[in-house]
């Protein structure tokens, strides 16, 4: 309707705005309305969105995420980053804040936004303990607002290495938790299995797992030694009690490493260290906090995931290279945490450094973001998918193809690789640094780890500088072999002490300080370094010499020994308080077999070749007495993939010791019948040498790797040793394997392979690769998945091109291991056993046979084949051949002429599998019946037919011709030849511009240029007045062009001008007239309007009153016309009213919305131009003057009765502007909602459509708008035909009177309006009379009772509504019989019947409604007959009109006609005769 106009005053606009929220904020408050709150769930979860607004508009939304932050774990110092993807219409605004503090400083918190991918971040700068805390996001617009909330934890980082060294020592403060208390806990735990210890502390609310399990070993024990004292031996609780250890330190383990998972997103980690094995007492944090440092390397990405674009139906792989390996990484999808499955495939390489995500079978709803999680970092990418660019074609089953990122030509295996050897690289520069160090002996920093067990107290350096610690762990992780560092032992007693990877102390000669039997834990306080005190300079110390053999470390971390040490270990002497001229004796000894077993006990073999010598200690020994020195060998060390220690035997190296000097010791060392090694506690005296030796030798570079190999085919286990000349064995199942047709052993260098040509089943099992003493390890599972021959896969993926009506049999053999199960399927809809379908299956092949084919069954074929090790698929085509369907129409004509006739069409929709070759055309000349072939032509949809006759019509047939057949027939319209075609009119020409001696004009082409193109244009002009068109240009000279200078024209006349075209058919018709325009120069545009005002308003229009501006020579000319425009006041734009120009001073802008607000302006024109706008100062409501609301009706009834059942409808007639609110009431309170209300603009009706007694009440409406209210009310009394009274009773107490007494009706206490009539039927007539009416009291004593005469009388209950039965008396009297007349005359006795005034029924108080009758009656008596008087507060009512005062044989009454407020007071009556005077009062209340 208004065209749209540029804005040019944007500041009012904006103060205009405010005046409407003002406006509608004062709107709500005198309605009482308020805005609308809705809250509800997001689809996303963890999202809450609240909602302004009841309805929104169509296209408009709410706030939402998309996804959502996730929460982060993140190492101090580090850029933490938040990101959500919110969507909404209009587009949200997103803010961050926190629950601990602001996030203003600008310099911490960066908010940011990525187009590309539509993400807004949030950037948090090198995060510190102090901004760990909980963030929420707010996305909002003027519909609503979401919600959503994230955590962000920050790990602090230990500056400083000895801060491992207190954090390690840090004492765990233990709490005794309620159910430690309770003996029902502790009798739970021991005589539970070991996987029900979590649930028992569970249940009990225990949360220090580690420290129950020590105590119930503790418990356990005393057990054994209570059944022990009465005589049993307890065997199975020895075996328990170690497999639960065991089992115990795996629970840790796992807990540990569950809490890693909980903080840094990780699910799995390579080379874990189990920190909690090693007997520290650490609390959970402080496990937390060693396990991050310990084992969190900086994983990033090396090739980042990138974005996607595929086509629906089409499969999409995304692919990131990672810095270190991890098994498994966390892929995110819009929000959510993805799994492999079915829809998604998540795959690993063998070096695991390269993960991928498969996204199968794209659809539009799987466009999104989707993230790759590795440890603290991330990364991101969109996939977009697009809709199929054919849909004809999506009926049919395309090949599906995979979408790669436009970053995939970079070669993934390649940048793994070179990863991988950068990482080697690194590990061996840090190896060869460590070992130099070591061989030189610089060591500049140690770190004591301090063990406390049965053989005292073990002291080890481990590294030789600050940053040692950090290169032993970087070592430990790169190499993936288990590393130790050995620690000399500080007691002298010639044993060696080494931390293995999972933080167990092994000990050579001893058993391991780690084991569960050693119960004393490392205690904080003891110092890094013992302090060598002073001694006497003559003091002798012993040289020893030693070898170390092997040692490995099982996955148990069992300490196992090897027998037949062939190399002595010269132990070191020490002389404590002994003389110094004393011979010290030496000892040979020879170690000899020493293993511990899985109950933890160490044995010791007794095969040993030499003789140990032991130490001798006791008390009060003579000081003279010699001090043995003993050799001892020890085997070599070698670590395998479990972690077993195991001592080899004859190593063939030395190794001197270092000498120390140390008091008088006590060493004592038993072996009981198991082989258990028992040691007595050792006192030092003296101060001990520490030093460290760490000699790796021969290790692992790359260790084995787990293969899943297939049966038949070949395996491959590698692995790289960091030395080229040391040759290895290979073991399966603990048994050496040897060459053979089966077994390939190559060695490459330093790369040994073991290679299994045909995988069988039995070769499943653990594979071993030993060389100088270490070890790893890996398992071969050998899986029958089921798998297709090649060349029969290649011969099923052939399509199978069949005839309709035939059959297609698709077959293939397969192999894999039973059972198997097959289904195939057809366009990815499983098929069923029926009419038309058939599948045979057995253990070797399966047989599809599709009955007679219908070309609708053209698609993919695919059979899918699963076992219990995994299932694989095939696909073919089925392609069934048929007819084509007709050619598409309808014909479209290129070209009609006097010789030919040219015209297309569409191939057809299907071809039935096979090309088009040749189309068949068949005439009809329109009038005829016959049909002439023309021919076939090639298979191309046009055909020119130049055989034609000027002016005749033309039918044509085409068919379609394929391989399979000729389709049906397509017929064309008609088709005239020659036809003259004119152009058509073209537009009216525009006046560019008018000058005195020229006028321009411009115009556009017809829109029907006829048969042919344009070949110019004639135009003629016209004074204003004439009827006389002129011709500017002849015939001969067309108009080329399409705008042309009129210059034949006399200034100051006013012209119009029209224009024709001409094309090869002839002249066409002429265009409309344009605008007259005057031959004179250019005007100077109109000032402004003045005196604008709004005249009238309504709810859908407004009309506008101007002033015409000045005509200012010179300056401003005269206007000829005027726009008007509008812009609602929350809109920017405005929109003109008129396209064309009024030249009225008033307009009226219609279709406006009610209520609205609007501004409005006004635009002179002329010639020259247009006038600035000039504006209303304030915005027009769209609604009618103010009105206060009046009633209409002036006959609406202000009481009505209804009976009860009916309905009750009530209708009000009103005038109000604006539109009022409408309130019914009922005694002031609103009405219940089984009344309907029905609102108009001028009316409001009540209906109660089946009313009940209840119902009855004063009914009010309130009719309230800006300008006032009024209200109006009607009292509705709903009733029905009252029930009769109750039994009648007459009393006779004074002659020639009855009084008749009756129990009141039931209705009578619910009618206010109740009344009675008595009726009486003498005896000597047939018809009952009226003897009293409107009676509100329930008895009347009625006058002149005839003696000798038989009454009866009926009473009636009377309301509103009708009457009651009647309620019947006994009979009064008896009528007696006739009898003969006597006279008899009396004697004649004088009797004085007078007597005072006295009330035998007084008043009583009377409550009669407002605008109702009031009825006051009593019974008086007194002779001679009273003078009544009626008086209402003491004042006379006898000469006052309007009150109805009878006296009826002593029933005195007075009737009020209509009773008002006016009306109450108290009411005496006074009876006056000559004896006396009585009088009665009562109090009348009128009731609103």
């Amino acid at each position: 309707m208004w065209k749209s106009a540029k804005n040019t005053d944007a500041p009012t606009n904006r103060r205009c705005f405010s005046l409407v929220h003002q406006y509608i904020q004062r709107f709500n408050e005198v309605s009482g309305s308020k805005s609308a709150v809705i809250r509800k769930r997001s689809k996303t979860p963890g999202v809450m969105i609240t909602q302004y607004v009841v309805d929104i508009p169509e296209g408009k939304s709410t706030p939402d995420f998309q996804t959502k932050p996730i929460p982060v774990t993140i190492k101090e110092g580090k850029v933490a980053i938040f990101k959500v993807v919110v969507i909404g219409d209009p587009k949200p605004e997103v803010s961050w804040r926190r629950a601990k503090g602001p996030i203003s400083d600008k310099n911490k918190f960066q908010s940011k936004y990525d187009e590309s991918t539509g993400e807004h971040m949030l950037e948090i700068i090198k995060v510190s303990g102090a901004e760990t805390d909980t963030y929420k996001c707010y996305a909002a617009n003027e519909y609503g607002k979401a919600v959503c909330s994230t955590t962000l934890n920050v790990i602090e980082a230990l500056k400083n290495p000895s801060d491992f060294r207190k954090l390690l020592r840090r004492s765990k403060v233990e709490g005794k938790a309620e159910g430690e208390n309770d003996e029902r806990f502790w009798e739970a735990m021991l005589n539970a299995d070991k996987k029900d210890y979590e649930r028992i502390c569970t249940e009990f609310g225990v949360a220090d797992l580690h420290l129950i399990l020590k105590k119930l070993e503790e418990k356990k024990k005393e057990r054994a030694q209570n059944k022990c004292k009465d005589g049993a031996i307890p065997h199975d609780e020895v075996r328990t009690e170690n497999n639960s250890l065991s089992s115990a330190g795996r629970t840790k383990n796992s807990n540990i490493k569950g809490l890693m998972q909980k903080g840094t997103g990780l699910d799995q980690f390579d080379g874990e260290v189990n920190l909690l094995d090693t007997g520290l007492n650490l609390t959970d944090k402080e496990a937390a906090l060693l396990s991050t440092e310990f084992k969190l390397s900086d994983v990033d990405f090396v090739i980042k995931i990138q974005e996607l674009k595929a086509i629906e139906r089409e499969d999409a792989l995304f692919a990131c290279v990672l810095t270190h390996p991890l098994p498994k990484i966390t892929w995110m999808g819009k929000g959510s945490t993805l799994e492999d499955g079915e829809k998604y495939s998540i795959t690993v390489s063998d070096h695991k450094l390269i993960h991928r995500l498969l996204i199968k079978d794209c659809s539009l709803l799987d466009k999104g973001i989707y993230s790759a999680v590795a440890g603290i970092t991330s990364c991101s990418a969109w996939l977009v998918v697009q809709a199929e660019s054919d849909p004809a074609s999506a009926e049919l089953k395309r090949a599906r193809k995979t979408a790669l990122a436009s970053g995939a030509l970079i070669d993934l295996e390649k940048a793994a690789k070179e990863q991988q050897i950068k990482s080697r690289e690194e590990m061996e520069k840090i190896l060869a640094a460590v070992k130099a160090k070591h061989m030189e002996g610089q060591v500049k920093e140690g770190k004591s780890i301090t063990a406390s067990g049965r053989d005292g107290k073990i002291s080890a350096v481990t590294g030789t500088g600050i940053n040692s610690g950090a290169e032993a762990d970087v070592l430990s992780e790169q190499t993936g072999s288990n590393k130790k560092a050995k620690i000399k032992n500080s007691r002298g007693n010639g044993t060696e002490t080494r931390l293995d990877a999972s933080g167990c102390v092994t000990q050579a000669g001893g058993q391991r300080t780690g084991d569960p039997k050693n119960k004393k834990r490392i205690r904080s306080g003891q110092g890094d370094f013992d302090k060598v005190t002073g001694q006497d300079p003559n003091e002798l110390a012993s040289d020893a010499e030693a070898s170390d053999g092997d040692e490995s470390v099982d996955s148990t971390g069992q300490v196992k020994h090897s027998s037949c040490s062939k190399q002595r270990r010269q132990r070191q002497k020490a002389v404590s308080g002994q003389d110094p001229n004393e011979l010290a004796s030496d000892a040979e000894a020879s170690d000899g077999d020493e293993s511990v077993d899985s109950t933890g006990q160490v044995k010791h073999s007794s095969c040993s070749k030499q003789r140990r010598q032991r130490q001798k200690a006791g008390n009060g020994q003579d000081p003279n007495e010699l001090a043995s020195d003993a050799e001892a060998s020890d085997g070599d060390e070698s670590v395998d993939s479990t972690g077993q220690v195991k001592h080899s035997s004859c190593s063939k190296q030395r190794r001197q010791r270092e000498k120390a000097v140390s008091d008088h010791s006590e060493y004592d060392e038993t072996e009981d019948a198991a082989g258990t090694a028992k040691h007595s506690r050792r006192k030092r005296q003296g101060p001990l040498i520490e030093d460290v030796v760490i000699d790796p030798g021969v290790h692992f570079i790359c260790g084995l790797s787990d293969v899943n190999a297939i049966i038949n085919e070949t395996a491959e286990l590698t692995c790289k040793l960091s030395s080229e000349d040391c040759e290895g064995a290979w073991f399966r199942d603990g048994k050496k394997i040897s060459p053979d047709d089966n077994f390939i052993v190559t060695k490459d260098g330093a790369i040994h392979k073991l290679v299994i040509i045909r995988c069988e089943e039995e070769h499943s099992g653990k594979y071993r690769f030993e060389a100088d003493g270490r070890k790893t390890d890996a398992m071969i599972n050998v899986k029958d998945p089921p798998r297709f021959d090649p060349e029969e896969l290649r011969a099923f993926t052939e399509p199978v091109t069949v005839k309709v009506g035939h059959n297609a049999i698709f077959k293939l053999h397969f192999v894999g291991h039973e059972p198997i199960k097959i289904r195939w399927y057809k366009e990815e809809e499983e098929l069923l056993d029926d009419n038309n379908t058939k599948t045979e299956k057995s253990a070797s092949h399966s047989r599809l046979l599709l009955s007679r084919c219908q070309r609708k069954d053209t698609g993919e074929i695919k059979i899918k084949i699963k076992n219990e090790h995994g299932f694989i698929e095939a696909i073919s085509q089925l392609i069934v051949l048929d007819k084509p369907t007709s050619p598409l129409g309808p014909a479209e004509v290129a070209e009609s002429s006097a010789i030919c006739i040219e015209f297309r069409w569409r191939p057809p929709k299907d071809d039935g599998g096979s090309p088009v070759i040749n189309y068949m055309i068949e005439r009809q000349q329109v009038g005829r019946n016959t049909w002439k072939k023309l021919g076939e032509i090639p298979g191309v949809p046009s055909y020119r037919d130049t055989d034609v006759d000027h002016g005749r019509k033309y039918c044509y047939r085409i068919r379609a011709v394929t391989a399979e057949g000729t389709s049906e027939v397509m017929e064309t319209d008609e088709m005239q030849a020659g036809t003259l075609a004119f152009p058509g009119p073209p537009a009216p020409p525009t006046v560019v511009s008018a000058y005195d001696d020229c006028v321009n004009i411009s115009w556009v082409s017809p829109s029907n240029t006829g048969s042919s193109r344009v070949l110019g244009y004639i135009l003629e002009k016209r004074k204003k007045g004439s009827n006389l068109w002129s011709v500017v240009n002849a015939m001969d000279e067309l108009i080329k062009e399409k705008k042309y200078a009129v210059k034949d024209v006399v200034a100051g006349i006013e012209y119009e001008f029209r224009i024709t075209a001409i094309n090869l058919s002839g002249v066409g018709e002429f265009s409309n007239a344009s605008e007259f325009v005057f031959a004179r120069d250019p005007k100077k545009p109109p000032g402004k309007v003045t005196n604008l005002k709004v005249t009238e308003t309504s709810y859908t229009h407004l009309v506008l009153t101007w002033t015409k501006p000045e005509d200012k020579p010179g300056i401003q000319d005269e206007a000829k016309g005027y726009f008007v425009e509008i812009r609602p006041a929350e809109c920017l734009e405005w929109s003109r009213c008129n396209t064309t120009v009024i030249i009225t001073t008033s307009f009226s802008v219609k279709g406006l919305r009610s209520m609205n607000m609007y501004w409005v302006r006004v635009i002179a024109t002329n010639d020259g131009g247009e006038s600035p706008p000039e504006e209303l100062a304030n915005y027009v409501l769209a609604m009618p003057s103010p009105v206060r609301p009046k009633f209409t009706n002036h006959k609406m009834k202000s009481f009505m009765v209804v009976r009860a059942g009916n309905s009750v409808r009530i209708t009000v007639n009103f005038e109000a502007s604006p539109r009022p609110n409408i309130m019914w009431l009922k005694d002031n309170v609103p009405v219940t909602k089984r009344v309907t209300i029905s609102n108009s603009d001028g009316s409001s009706q009540m209906l109660i459509p089946s009313s009940e007694r209840s119902d009855s009440g004063i009914y009010s409406i309130l009719v309230k708008n800006l300008a006032g209210q009024e209200t109006f009310s009607t009292e509705v009394r709903v009733t029905d035909d009252p029930k009769p009274p109750g039994p009648v009773e007459l009393d006779e107490n004074v002659p020639g009177t009855v009084t008749v007494i009756w129990e009141p009706s039931p209705d009578e206490k619910r009618d206010d309006r109740l009344h009675y009539t008595v009726s009486k039927l003498d005896s000597t007539k047939s018809t009952w009379t009226t003897v009293a009416d409107r009676l509100f009291n329930n008895k009347f004593t009625i006058c002149n009772i005839m003696p000798g005469r038989e009454y009866h009388f009926r009473v009636y209950a009377k309301n509103d509504m009708g009457v009651s039965a009647p309620s019947e008396s006994p009979t009064c009297g008896t009528e007696k019989k006739k009898e003969k007349f006597v006279v008899s005359v009396p004697t004649r006795k004088d009797c004085d019947l007078r007597c005072a005034p006295t009330f035998i029924v007084p008043l009583k108080l009377h409550i009669a409604p407002k605008g109702y009758e009031c009825y006051m009656s009593c019974a008086v008596k007194g002779n001679p007959p009273p003078r009544i008087t009626w008086y209402r507060n003491h004042v006379s009512l006898n000469t006052n009109a309007n009150y109805y005062i009878s006296n009826t044989c002593g029933v005195c009454s007075m009737l009020i006609l209509l009773v008002g407020p006016k009306d109450m007071g108290e009411y005496t009556i006074a009876a006056e005769n000559a004896l006396g005077r009585a009088e009665c009062s009562t109090v009348l209340s009128v009731r609103e």
